[in-house]
């Protein structure tokens, strides 16, 4: 339906060797729209192995998306229920950082912002979604509609969390690029996301019940091979992997600036 710029080559390596891998049904995703493609058709490199759509939203395109939001997403959503889980990711961080600035980017409700807040480290928010940084705003922490690469921070991060971020970004290596910009010396980076190389993954696939094909907002398929080798070549070394706690099937990893 022409919504979609298409990636003419890998996104990950620039390879041109990619091919049709499947397809996913996105029309009961709750942010579907009808100007939108009911289907996302997923790509593979056949040099790196990585897993991604066939394109990224036009602006028209992602303006319709980004239109909406899950009630889970708004600003104080569930936020009590999530404190203890954000606690739980930020302990994981404590040591290796435990001051300075944190920076979420795309907070949705803002549940880590919050808990941070309450840990010490100076909480600074970052989203595409106008309405939810308004929201965290009136409620006295520091919050930006941008594209977080444009954020005056250079240098100043203690911790940027990429909290199921990055596979929405049409050029990963982009955003990570920011964050090693952002990140002060040893800065630390927090990265969650969906772990296409576990078990879960391929039992949810079995079943044919697996809802990342239809992520609507979704962009990429990593597992957790090709994200280690991502972020080792974007100047970072992993330290620590772990299950998230925060959707089906998903990892937590912990890198520092190299």
């Amino acid at each position: 339906m022409g919504d979609r710029m298409l990636f003419e080559s890998c996104p990950l390596c620039g390879s041109a060797a990619i091919t049709a891998h499947r397809t996913g049904d996105c029309s009961r995703h709750a942010l579907y729209k009808p100007q939108l493609s009911p289907t996302i058709a997923w790509m593979r490199c056949a040099d790196c192995g990585h897993v991604f759509t066939e394109g990224y939203f036009t602006p028209e395109a992602a303006a319709v998306v980004f239109s909406d939001v899950n009630a889970m997403q708004r600003v104080g959503g569930a936020v009590e229920q999530n404190r203890a889980v954000s606690a739980r990711m930020i302990e994981k961080v404590l040591p290796y950082a435990s001051e300075g600035v944190w920076l979420d980017v795309g907070f949705g409700n803002g549940s880590l912002l919050f808990t941070a807040d309450e840990y010490g480290f100076r909480a600074v928010g970052v989203d595409l979604r106008a309405d939810n940084v308004r929201a965290l705003q009136n409620l006295g922490l520091e919050a930006h509609c941008c594209d977080f690469g444009e954020l005056p921070l250079e240098g100043q991060c203690a911790v940027i969390s990429l909290a199921d971020v990055l596979e929405h970004m049409p050029f990963p290596k982009d955003g990570l690029a920011s964050a090693h910009r952002l990140l002060g010396p040893r800065g630390v980076l927090f990265v969650s996301m969906p772990n296409a190389d576990s078990i879960i993954w391929r039992l949810l696939d079995a079943s044919g019940a697996n809802p990342y094909w239809g992520e609507i907002e979704h962009y990429h398929n990593f597992g957790r091979a090709r994200l280690y080798a991502l972020l080792e070549e974007s100047g970072f070394r992993p330290l620590k992997y772990g299950i998230s706690e925060r959707y089906r099937a998903c990892m937590e990893v912990i890198a520092v600036k190299a």
